[in-house]
């Protein structure tokens, strides 16, 4: 009898008999258990999300007093919070505001500051001006901007004749970015900065003016932005065009929502594609797509060199077509984060892979502050990063031989992610302009993840791809040092006269050396 207990158990339960052999409960409990520790690690990695670090330098000393958010039997729990009552919403119809305006006009307040600058001719100057009459002042209003702080232009031109003539003469309204409007350079440049570069949403900009004493529409300011920049796509494509000259690209991909999807209340998902080239020139492409047909079209035949990116597969789809001379490199800092993402699982095995990992980003930061290049810095990491990487391997097939690790083990998935990317890991050993990882790529495109906190989607794909244009000359001026806000006021007004044919001469790598050094100013700066 006790013979029959080993080999299987049967019992019944409510009409339902169940029959299993001991060595079938056992092979269930022990997949019950891996799929359990699994879902610990996702649980336990959603917490680090939340509550953890977000840094991915790796802290020396913990101090002891800092506990820990889930430990257990924690005391000193936090009161709970004392209950309101918040009453029932009620909607109400929207009703337009009495002193709303139309896109096209402009209103004010008497405390809004207006600076007059008078455009008087010369022949009202000069000798003989006394035989002039001055019959009437034509006034042409345009809405400016300080830092922290709005102006109203007002240009009044006269309108006067010869004594003894009947003609009248009229001096017409300087010359403005946008035609038909009456927003003033340095309002555009002001508004592109603070959404593109500091996360302003429009709505709220358009409330810093109503809070001013200004009134205009929200569909005038969205116009404005649209058209100053359509004015900047030449000069984001000519950039374009010098990136893939670059001996090393460094590429990625970030979500946006754009357009409106068939699913009612839902949007479209797309992809802002971030390019940087060697000159720290950047560039978003905005595609509704993430297929490997993306980088075909972006990068086509004209790339020849290292593209550096991520371990997603469609990198590797493009580099492997017979018809790109590309060399696929991948990022490290990508391959260190599977390994910290299971470290609560197995600490001590990942605690190893961390510091190999370390190891080479110490040497890194040794040619930086030595600033090595070239074929010095390739011997150095001959010296010192190559048996270090050797080493990684041979870790990783050590780790892969214990009986522990089942196929879906985490760790085993992070070690499955590097080995199969052994060659393009490799890259920076044998280039010494090739970069450890991508986080550069990734720094130039943290405004868009910013941005998106605040204006949460784009309404159109054309938006999405004017966010990509803006972005792209936004970014690289923080690259070269150049203050984006002196360069739009400054390539908005030339944009119009500058030869077509120079046109990089306006991308911001090169205008750094050409203008800036004598910028165009707004009104509101030169009138001073």
């Amino acid at each position: 009898m006790m013979a029959n207990l080993t080999t299987s158990v049967s019992f019944d339960k409510q009409g339902f008999v169940l029959n299993a052999s001991v060595d079938e409960l056992t092979a269930e409990n022990t997949d019950l258990r891996r799929e359990n520790q699994v879902l610990q690690h996702q649980l336990e990695w959603f917490k680090r999300q939340l509550f953890g670090e977000k840094s991915e330098q790796r802290l020396i000393d913990v101090p002891p007093e800092q506990g820990q958010l889930f430990a257990a039997g924690s005391s000193g729990a936090l009161p709970a919070p004392e209950a309101t009552v918040i009453p029932a919403h009620q909607r109400r119809k929207k009703q337009r505001a009495p002193d709303d305006v139309l896109d096209s006009g402009l209103r004010f307040t008497e405390d809004v500051p207006v600076r007059v600058i008078d455009r008087t001719p010369e022949a009202l100057r000069g000798a003989g001006a006394e035989d002039y009459v001055i019959l009437s002042y034509d006034s042409t209003y345009r809405l400016a901007q300080r830092v922290g702080s709005y102006e109203v232009l007002e240009y009044r031109t006269p309108r006067y004749k010869l004594n003894g003539e009947a003609s009248i003469h009229h001096v017409p309204a300087p010359a403005n970015v946008l035609e038909n409007s009456c927003v003033d350079v340095s309002l555009l440049a002001g508004l592109l900065v603070d959404k593109f570069a500091y996360h302003l949403p429009i709505h709220r900009q358009h409330q810093r003016l109503k809070d001013a004493g200004i009134t205009v529409s929200r569909s005038s300011l969205l116009n404005w932005c649209g058209r100053a920049i359509e004015l900047l796509e030449p000069i984001v494509y000519t950039q374009y065009q010098s990136i893939l000259t670059s001996r090393v690209l460094g590429m990625d991909e970030t979500p946006v929502k754009a357009g409106k999807a068939k699913t009612k209340g839902k949007m479209k998902q797309g992809y802002l594609w971030p390019m940087v080239g060697d000159q720290d020139e950047v560039v978003f492409h905005f595609n509704p797509s993430r297929g490997s047909k993306v980088i075909q079209e972006q990068l086509g035949k004209q790339f020849d060199g290292v593209l550096l990116c991520d371990g997603y597969v469609a990198y590797k789809t493009y580099a492997e077509n017979k018809d790109n001379n590309v060399t696929l490199a991948n990022c490290w800092s990508h391959s260190r984060r599977k390994f910290e993402a299971v470290k609560t699982i197995d600490p001590l095995a990942c605690e190893e892979a961390l510091q190999l990992i370390g190891a080479l980003y110490h040497n890194e930061a040794h040619i930086r502050d030595h600033e090595l290049e070239g074929q010095t810095k390739l011997d150095y990491r001959t010296q010192h990063s190559e048996p270090i990487v050797k080493q990684f391997w041979q870790w990783c097939e050590a780790q892969q031989q214990r009986p522990d690790l089942f196929p879906k083990h985490p760790l085993q998935k992070a070690l499955n992610y590097v080995l199969e990317r052994i060659e393009p890991l490799q890259v920076f050993l044998s280039d010494p302009d090739v970069p450890l990882d991508t986080n550069h790529v990734e720094r130039a495109l943290r405004g868009i993840p910013l941005g998106r906190k605040n204006w949460m989607f784009c309404w159109t794909e054309m938006g999405a791809r004017h966010v990509g244009i803006i972005q792209s000359l936004i970014v690289t001026c923080r690259l070269h040092g150049v203050n984006p806000y002196q360069y739009l006021v400054d390539v908005l007004q030339r944009i119009a006269v500058h030869p077509a044919k120079q046109v990089e001469e306006l991308t911001p790598r090169l205008w750094k050396t050409q203008f800036a050094n004598a910028p165009m100013l707004s009104d509101v700066s030169r009138e001073r």
